[in-house]
């Protein structure tokens, strides 16, 4: 049976488009740097056929859409990740999967979970690959954003794979992790070399199944975070979610040595909350520091209608944690009290010190609408804005450096956005260093471009070297 009630994410710019198209030449709105070349792609749900039961915004089939820019010129396309639950459903014509709401299909013949590959991206040792964080990546080729397949690395992926992992911008290494929730090890811990070798995964002890959404990496430390975002499957047999926010529960925090293991990490104990991402976190002295999007309390797993009224549901303050090595302790501080969500940072600078930090500005509103982008700059404790305009609503944006920039923050911020008004959306660019001004470039793009979740950011560099 198919979906009766209403859903907020099966409306309006939630709702799925189904065709995919490519487009060259599109219109531009302002000019485009010239030395901005490369392509902005972006991950997120979009449901191939309609729903069976309640549906979550996170069950989707994932689709990209990504625009291509060079020598001033830009171009579109979108396209599914053709996952293997994505081929099955579209050989029988309509879902067969339900979603996260509703309980486990034990009795499903292709298994009880569908990987939508609908949540994230990561470019690393020359391919990008769509990411869900409960099986395993698929690689996509660019610029044409058809699948290649699932990948492995070679049978070594033992584990599910982070929708978040990180690339030290120095190193080269990635690291990632991944949860499991019916049995242990809940968590094992994984770190890839430049070139692409899965060298290492260990186990991790958790007492209970938990939904880790994100992790941080600092320059010689790997940060865990263990949220009371419980998994008992005891529950299911009292008629209740599995899943559920604990709120008398602590948060803990295990800090480990990059290439340490179970019996180097360090757990901090710490108020109860739950993080959905983290910004970046970075060694001062003896202390150890996280910088992230902090919730009170997470109803992220809960059917929309049940966390409408509830007012603070959508509070996500910019918030700090420090941990001290030497001594134990934790001092914890809200950064910035405004909402908000996607945070990022100049990524050359990932897991070190950076003065400045940007993130989606969130609505106050039982749906998550992003109506602005916030620049932070920790040097000074002060947050500048850029407003998208009256019904215009944006997500994730990625920080894109200038080639050749020796500051911080010279380059460019990159995020789609959807007018409501006008139906219609667009890749808008802006100056990070002026981001209080209008847009430098507004990309049209000729078919509406879903809200969604993360994105990125592959130059043209990267691309060249990877063919």
């Amino acid at each position: 049976m198919t979906t009766t009630t209403l859903n907020p994410y099966l409306e309006g710019n939630f709702a799925p488009v189904r065709q995919e198209i490519t487009a060259e030449a599109l219109r531009v709105i302002g000019e485009l740097p010239p030395d901005l070349s490369g392509m902005f792609v972006r991950n997120g749900p979009n449901p191939q056929f309609s729903p069976i039961g309640y549906y979550h915004w996170f069950d989707g089939d994932g689709m990209l859409h990504g625009v291509q820019i060079r020598n001033g010129q830009a171009s579109y396309c979108n396209r599914y990740v053709q996952t293997k639950g994505f081929k099955i459903e579209r050989d029988a014509g309509h879902a067969i999967w339900t979603g996260l709401i509703e309980p486990p299909q034990q009795d499903n013949p292709y298994g009880p979970y569908k990987n939508t590959a609908n949540t994230a991206l990561v470019w690393h040792a020359g391919q990008l690959m769509a990411l869900w964080e409960a099986g395993e990546p698929h690689t996509i080729k660019l610029p044409e954003l058809e699948t290649i397949g699932s990948y492995t690395y070679s049978g070594k992926l033992t584990s599910a794979f982070t929708a978040h992992p990180k690339v030290d911008p120095v190193t080269g290494e990635m690291m990632f992790f991944g949860y499991s929730l019916f049995a242990p090890p809940f968590l094992q811990y994984s770190v890839v070399s430049a070139t692409g070798e899965l060298l290492r995964t260990v186990p991790i002890d958790l007492p209970v199944g938990v939904m880790m959404h994100d992790f941080a990496i600092t320059e010689h430390y790997t940060i865990f975070m263990d949220l009371p975002m419980t998994f008992r499957p005891e529950r299911i047999q009292l008629g209740e979610p599995a899943f559920k926010f604990e709120r008398e529960t602590p948060s803990r925090f295990g800090i480990v040595p990059r290439h340490g293991d179970n019996s180097t990490i360090r757990w901090f104990e710490c108020s109860t909350c739950f993080v959905p991402h983290t910004l970046n976190a970075y060694e001062e002295g003896e202390e150890v520091v996280l910088i992230a999007c902090r919730m009170e309390n997470s109803g992220l797993l809960e059917p929309a209608a049940e966390t409408a009224s509830d007012p603070n549901e959508n509070s996500r303050p910019l918030y700090e944690w420090r941990f001290n090595l030497s001594t134990g302790t934790v001092r914890e501080q809200v950064l910035d009290d405004v909402s908000s969500e996607f945070p990022r940072v100049n990524e050359q600078l990932l897991g070190r010190k950076t003065r400045y930090g940007y993130a989606a500005k969130i609505v106050k509103n039982p749906v998550l609408l992003f109506d602005g982008v916030i620049k932070y700059d920790f040097s000074s404790g002060k947050s500048q804005v850029h407003e998208f305009g009256q019904g215009r609503y944006g997500g994730d944006l990625v920080f894109v450096p200038r080639p050749g920039a020796t500051i911080e923050d010279d380059g460019w911020l990159v995020t789609c956005v959807h007018d409501e008004g006008s139906g219609s959306s667009e890749l808008v660019v802006m100056n990070a260093q002026d981001v209080t001004a209008e847009p430098i470039a507004r990309v049209l793009i000729p078919q509406r471009v879903p809200y969604g979740f993360h994105s990125i950011w592959i130059s043209e560099e990267q691309m060249t070297a990877s063919m």
